[in-house]
């Protein structure tokens, strides 16, 4: 049996200012680009996409996974900030944007990280695959595997730089995957991705991110351009707490992808808003417990519960936490005990596990058998 209660969550939870009345939200702006997305990077929520799925080359965007990897491995203490990474004639060889090194000299890996994040230098890309594996086919092995970890379903990679590939394919939304787990699971390194420039060798690199430049709430990501994908951008930005991730890809200039990366960030930041539904380990309900030492249980979510909506659909949010019944003693913390469910007009958009929040020990022997009665004449 399972007992079901719906929680209304209009008033206490979606009291915010841009949840005062239910306006409808518009339609995103015309983007002149292949392909787009807009997420909201705490809650994964798009907001906004047109094509996200379809299949196009990643360009310099490709970057964004190798520097993803030399976090990891640099965070995993398999490579350092101070490795001295010999520079290859492949490396310095590069076609394309370059951070001026030199064969056979030995840079700091950071620098070369450095060069990546802010001119996009292939030169420095290579040489960074060649460090953490030995060989750029090998390092593309494992940026295929981190990829398909992180549910990146239309990508594949085959060299560390973007330099065309016709083998090589992304999405927007893939980007956009990426990007929300480079900017979680590395805050740290993320934090060089708002530098405007960079000095190697007494010379002055911009970075290509012309956003940055435009908008102090931005603060990356990464810049993409071939004569095959066109010019591509992944940005981010933070106001009030809140950070938004876009990616446009195939545009027509540098100006483009610039002004519709504005547009969309714009459109997010103004007409949604994010709920935080429920907060970590705090009890959505109490669940009554049978053989217990206890005749309750707090239960919740080991996680926060948030949702990104459109300022149209707030006020009509529900929540409905199912519990398993009956539950029976012992329970240990953690313990699936039922489900909670976000809903918008009847369709299901989030859902999550409810636990129990502190555990219940068996009861004496006398508490049993009086539980046992009552769940008999419960039927």
């Amino acid at each position: 049996m399972r007992l079901k209660a719906v929680l209304s969550l209009a008033a206490a939870v979606l009291a915010a200012p841009a949840f005062a009345q239910a306006v409808a939200t518009p339609a995103p702006p015309s983007i002149a680009a292949a392909s787009f997305v807009l997420i909201d990077h705490q809650t994964g929520d798009v907001l906004a996409a047109r094509d996200p799925d379809l299949r196009l080359p990643p360009a310099s965007i490709t970057k964004v996974m190798t520097l993803y990897i030399a976090f990891d491995e640099i965070s995993k203490g398999h490579s350092s900030l101070d490795d001295q990474v010999l520079i290859s004639e492949k490396a310095w060889r590069a076609q394309g944007s370059r951070s001026f090194i030199e064969v056979g000299n030995r840079v700091r890996l950071e620098d070369l990280l450095h060069g990546i994040i802010v001119q996009s230098g292939n030169d420095a890309s290579i040489a960074v695959a060649e460090h953490i594996a030995g060989d750029e086919s090998v390092f593309a092995q494992l940026m295929n595997k981190h990829a398909a970890r992180l549910g990146m379903a239309n990508t594949h990679y085959t060299n560390a730089s973007g330099l065309p590939d016709d083998a090589m394919m992304t999405s927007a939304h893939d980007i956009a995957l990426l990007s929300q787990a480079l900017i979680r699971d590395f805050p740290d390194f993320y934090a060089w991705f708002k530098e405007r420039e960079f000095v190697y060798n007494g010379i002055r690199q911009p970075n290509r991110n012309r956003l940055l430049f435009e908008d102090s709430t931005v603060d990356g990501i990464k810049t993409g351009h071939t004569e095959a994908a066109g010019y591509c951008l992944a940005a981010s930005a933070i106001r009030d707490g809140r950070r938004l991730i876009s990616v446009v890809m195939g545009t027509d200039s540098t100006r483009a992808r610039t002004q519709a990366s504005k547009a969309l960030l714009e459109y997010g930041f103004r007409f949604f808003d994010t709920a935080q539904l429920l907060g970590p380990t705090k009890p959505v309900t109490h669940a009554r417990v049978y053989g217990g030492a206890l005749n309750e249980v707090p239960v919740g979510t080991l996680e926060p519960l948030a949702i990104t909506l459109g300022r149209d659909g707030a006020q009509r949010i529900e929540t409905a936490s199912t519990v398993n019944a009956p539950l029976k003693a012992p329970l240990a913390v953690g313990q699936v005990v039922g489900e909670v469910t976000v809903s918008l007009d009847g369709e299901t958009l989030r859902s999550a596990p409810l636990v129990a929040l502190s555990e219940v020990e068996r009861g004496s022997l006398w508490k049993r058998f009086i539980d046992w009665i009552r769940l008999l004449i419960a039927g």
